[in-house]
């Protein structure tokens, strides 16, 4: 089955793993550094970066003011993995194949 319009058809970047790859590594930046920097613990800096914790907007606040990236970027990507992991969950679980749309001349 087909993914419905706004859910991403690739398994998107998470945003810590992106924020790891994209920011700390070509910046050398270490994780317990950026925890310093971000002002958060080393264990949520660590969490994020391996896909384990979500950006929260509290985080997502903290990386724009530390990156110069926008904290709507951060939670886009966020967003978007959230998307695909639950329509990848409802289309493992066999529900998304018996969800039909609705017609506009069709009774609910």
């Amino acid at each position: 089955m087909r993914a419905p319009a706004g859910v991403p058809t690739r398994q998107p970047a998470h945003p810590g793993r992106f924020l790891a790859r994209h920011y700390l590594g070509p910046l050398a930046i270490s994780q317990s550094r950026a925890a310093r920097l971000l002002g958060v613990s080393r264990r949520r800096m660590h969490e994020l970066t391996q896909g384990q914790r979500a950006m929260s907007p509290d985080t997502a606040i903290r990386c724009a003011m530390a990156f110069g990236v926008r904290a709507d970027f951060w939670l886009s990507l966020q967003s978007n993995w959230d998307t695909f992991q639950a329509w990848r969950s409802l289309r493992n679980a066999g529900v998304a194949g018996s969800i039909a749309a609705v017609q506009p001349d069709s009774p609910l």
